[in-house]
């Protein structure tokens, strides 16, 4: 099993849909574009967002056990996806990349 590199590579904000739909909250999405995070094998890093750990979990885990080419050549690196998390309002788009170290 593989360590996985996931890194921050984009943040949106609708600000328009956040108007409109979305009740005032305190705490936001608080990552950082260029931000990066390194999964042991399948186990979600410590401080990640929960709720993005669930839109991309199933890739993190197969990548990690050593899938390739989802999506019979999605990705230019054949080891990677690129995953947005599941918020509608604050999506945050993440390059996951299997890396040559081995987990824990």
């Amino acid at each position: 099993m593989k360590k996985i590199k996931i890194t921050v590579m984009k943040k949106a904000c609708h600000r328009d849909l956040i108007e409109r739909y979305e009740n005032p909250i305190e705490n936001a999405c608080t990552v950082e574009e260029g931000q990066v995070f390194i999964a042991n094998g399948w186990q979600r890093p410590e401080g990640f967002c929960e709720s993005a750990w669930e839109s991309m979990s199933a890739f993190v885990m197969a990548l990690s056990h050593g899938a390739e080419n989802f999506y019979s050549g999605w990705m230019k690196n054949p080891k990677s996806a690129m995953i947005s998390c599941n918020d509608g309002f604050r999506p945050v788009s993440f390059l996951i990349e299997t890396l040559d170290e081995d987990a824990d």
